[in-house]
């Protein structure tokens, strides 16, 4: 009934997904601040050593509930708590003109900016799978994407707590079948798509650190190609790789070309690795055959 619906007023669907994708994009914002911070206050609880180095969580949330949902967000000039009709995803920082209520401090353009990509994300899943299951996983696997690459963009940090879920979950999608058909990929291909995803960045971690004593990427990357794996499948690995490491190579040799960065530098690779699966997801198949028929 529903699909149906929607492939009468196609508009509609892209409508719903936008606004929830604003939605998501709100909690994303919330994810990617608090996650590493509640994170690194778990650390140094366990790891008493760690209390003499300098600390990125702030002195007001060190001794206070802190969580997903606790507490309530706050200007971070003046504390202030913001009210629901203020934290409309994109309207309310425009209509506050990107400024806080109470003491006009500038707030990022990070906020909205992430709100608005949620979004366009959400219309450009719905428009390539339509009403359909793949759509909604399509979606998770999306959003999750995009929460990993703010992340590790602001931290250089993949999490344990978003990368190993998204893989299992990705293992067990590969279990349902609809029609006959599996929902994502058979249970093969994502089982060695996992494996296969973690071995080869391990491989290549492992050789690049014997040639030049350095560690050249850490596990978060490992993790997440693996969870693409799980969720892809092992024959879109490749497509992968190519697109993370090409984009890599070019964003980072122009940031040493205009000065940017120097060669000691660390450039976080979740973001391409990120990018690349989210591509293959939507067009790996179609990009696969193009280069297959072009070359072969």
């Amino acid at each position: 009934m529903y699909a149906e619906f929607f492939e009468l007023v196609p508009a509609a669907l892209l409508v719903i997904v936008a606004l929830f994708g604003l939605l998501v994009g709100s909690f994303l914002n919330v994810l990617a601040y608090r996650l590493p911070i509640m994170m690194e206050r778990d650390w140094r609880r366990q790891c008493r050593e760690l209390a003499a180095e300098r600390s990125t969580v702030p002195a007001h949330v060190i001794n206070q509930p802190f969580d997903l949902w606790r507490p309530r967000s706050a200007c971070p000039s003046c504390g202030a708590s913001i009210a629901a009709y203020d934290n409309i995803p994109v309207l309310s920082y425009v209509l506050l003109r990107g400024g806080c209520r109470r003491c006009g401090a500038r707030i990022s353009a990070r906020y909205p900016l992430i709100e608005a990509t949620t979004a366009l994300i959400a219309i450009v899943v719905a428009t390539v799978f339509g009403p359909t299951w793949q759509m909604a996983l399509a979606l998770v696997l999306s959003w999750t994407l995009l929460a990993l690459t703010v992340i590790d963009i602001d931290r250089h940090l993949l999490p344990d707590s978003l990368t190993l879920p998204l893989m299992w979950a990705g293992l067990l999608v590969s279990l349902v079948d609809v029609g006959g058909a599996p929902l994502t990929v058979d249970v093969g291909s994502s089982l060695i798509g996992a494996a296969a995803g973690y071995v080869s960045l391990w491989s290549v971690y492992q050789l690049f650190k014997l040639l030049t004593g350095k560690e050249g990427m850490g596990y978060g990357d490992f993790k997440l190609l693996a969870a693409l794996g799980a969720w892809l499948g092992w024959q879109q690995l490749p497509l992968v790789i190519v697109l993370s490491a090409g984009a890599g190579s070019v964003i980072g040799g122009l940031l040493l070309l205009l000065g940017g960065r120097s060669r000691q530098t660390p450039i976080p690779f979740g973001p391409y690795l990120a990018a690349a699966g989210w591509i293959a997801l939507l067009w790996g198949e179609r990009l696969t055959n193009l280069y297959v028929a072009s070359f072969f």
